[in-house]
């Protein structure tokens, strides 16, 4: 069905989950809906879904009354997951766990990368997942993130053969992507519900709710979780203007010295034993060129 063993072992990595292909999406030509689950949480991992499934049972496949997950309750959304399940010979699914340690670094790293960034590498992973296995897409359907020409065009560029449709409210208007909103969302809740804390610390029978910012068990469970000096379980996404509020009233308050200024002028650094000689690291490039690549207009 949806085997999460790997993600529930070490929820500190992101994990692809995926089910079998059927013969059809190989051979026929097929329409792909994508669509994400837990992007406003604080808590919890960020799940993106594809669905996928032939253009010739497209009919067939609007009648299983597929909607919006977060118009469902969870146990609908598991009932219309077997339901999925069960046409294994008329659809295939695949779904990635971005774990809040990938999104809490991503954020707070030197270099940013931002949740559209990571929501757009996510899609297109999943899609160019889908093309590796043999999957014959010919249609590609996504709720928009950020502008949607912007992103439209992104995609067509990476996927030129494919049709691309990027829409606002995609998963209400293509069950295609209401269908990858369900897988989505139905793997996000088992992620909760079996979530293993590393730090070993005990949820109280309030649970921590949905994971919005706004939800009072979710409010009462940063701050029972928060250590004044650890800050919080990796369980919170510190990217996260809540955690950060609460780490700033209530953490401990700690001052950085500037190492530079502190260092006698004399003290020789190991590093510069193994440096070339004649090196200046003042000559250095900062890494935010380094790491895109870039270099001056002179050189080339």
């Amino acid at each position: 069905m949806m085997d999460m063993s790997e993600f529930e072992t070490d929820n500190m990595k992101n994990c692809v989950v995926e089910s079998s292909l059927p013969d059809c999406v190989k051979s026929e030509p097929c329409w792909l809906g994508i669509d994400e689950a837990g992007r406003g949480p604080v808590l919890g991992p960020m799940v993106y879904g594809i669905c996928f499934s032939p253009l010739s049972l497209r009919e067939k496949f609007g009648e299983m009354g597929f909607a919006d997950s977060k118009t469902l309750t969870e146990e609908q959304r598991e009932g219309i997951f077997e339901k999925i399940c069960a046409a294994s010979d008329m659809m295939a699914w695949i779904v990635e766990l971005l774990s809040p340690t990938f999104i809490s670094n991503g954020m707070l790293g030197r270099s940013k990368y931002n949740l559209n960034a990571m929501s757009h590498d996510c899609a297109i992973r999943l899609v160019q997942r889908a093309l590796d296995l043999g999957a014959n897409i010919s249609e590609v359907y996504v709720d928009t993130v950020g502008d949607p020409e912007k992103y439209q065009t992104k995609l067509k560029n990476l996927f030129p053969n494919i049709q691309i449709t990027v829409a606002k409210k995609a998963d209400a208007l293509y069950p295609i992507v209401s269908a990858a909103s369900i897988c989505a969302k139905v793997c996000r809740d088992r992620a909760l519900s079996k979530w293993k804390f590393q730090e070993e610390i005990t949820v109280d029978e309030e649970g921590y709710g949905s994971g919005y910012p706004g939800d009072p068990k979710t409010k009462k469970f940063l701050s029972d979780s928060m250590d004044k000096v650890f800050g919080f379980p990796q369980f919170v996404r510190f990217g996260w203007s809540t955690a950060a509020v609460i780490l700033q009233k209530n953490a401990v308050q700690v001052k950085w010295d500037d190492e530079e200024e502190d260092e006698e002028k004399n003290t020789v650094k190991l590093t510069t034993f193994f440096q070339k000689k004649g090196h200046d690291p003042k000559c250095e490039r900062h890494s935010y060129f380094k790491d895109r690549c870039l270099g001056s207009v002179a050189s080339f």
